[in-house]
């Protein structure tokens, strides 16, 4: 099922049933008693719904924020409507969804076990980012294409076969071989596939495939910046400066 209402129906949904008031109100977990009848009676109604890990109240009055598989929701106290889409504040113009879900999806970058990784850089790499991918989607074909195009970054890339037998295959040819760095790279821009390997390897690909099922990584891309926050799209690469030098400010660097 996809919940598909955008940010047009909750303003107007606002409109209607909510008085005027400051986004800034004191957001507060809700009840458990309150949460236990919320996250039944949403797992009856839409058995889709990633399960309900948490709830609050929202900056906007009247509305309920629930924290489900990494994502953002919003429902009224009673459940019977249920929201998917972006919360402006107008004034400041702040994503206040898209600042949530950096919070609550935020992760150690120092943590990141680097040694599994196909890594490569442009320019001095002082600036780092992961990206989980797997060999046969296209779309992070396309993200390795665009991340060409950035300047003095260190790229991370965790290969993780998701996509069926033939993404196992591939990913450990060229995680086995001794510079699986260009046998990525030719195999993602190019179209090159990577030689043949006999025998066995230690691959990291059964570790890359752990790690990315701990942070509920289940689509490829996701990127990962330095200062914890993700992305799962296909960025282009004005958006990864972006989020690069976003990322470079918060930490302070």
């Amino acid at each position: 099922m996809t919940f598909s209402l955008r940010a047009a129906c909750l303003a107007a949904l606002l409109a209607s049933a909510w008085p005027m008031a400051s986004v800034h109100a004191q957001a507060g977990e809700l009840p458990a008693a309150q949460l236990a009848v919320l996250k039944q009676k949403l797992a009856q109604r839409l058995p889709d719904l990633p399960p309900v890990d948490g709830a609050r109240t929202a900056p906007v009055p009247g509305l309920i924020e629930l924290r489900a598989g990494g994502n953002v929701f919003y429902t009224d106290a009673n459940g019977d409507y249920l929201i998917e889409g972006q919360v402006l504040e107008t004034r400041t113009q702040r994503n206040l969804t898209e600042e949530r879900l950096d919070e609550i999806n935020k992760v150690d970058f120092d943590k990141f076990p680097l040694k599994d990784a196909v890594v490569w850089k442009n320019g001095n790499g002082k600036r780092r980012m992961v990206v989980f991918a797997d060999p046969n989607c296209g779309y992070c074909k396309q993200l390795e294409k665009d991340l060409i195009h950035v300047k003095d970054v260190t790229v991370y890339t965790f290969v993780i076969p998701i996509l069926g037998a033939d993404s196992k295959a591939k990913a450990e040819a060229i995680l086995c071989l001794k510079d699986r760095t260009q046998a990525w790279r030719d195999w993602m821009t190019e179209g090159t596939p990577p030689a043949r390997v006999f025998g066995n390897c230690a691959s990291p690909a059964q570790r890359n495939l752990a790690l990315a099922n701990s942070l509920r990584v289940n689509a490829t891309p996701a990127l990962f910046f330095e200062d914890g926050s993700r992305v799962v799209a296909a960025l282009p690469a004005t958006a990864i400066e972006q989020r690069l030098v976003k990322a470079l400010g918060r930490k302070g660097g």
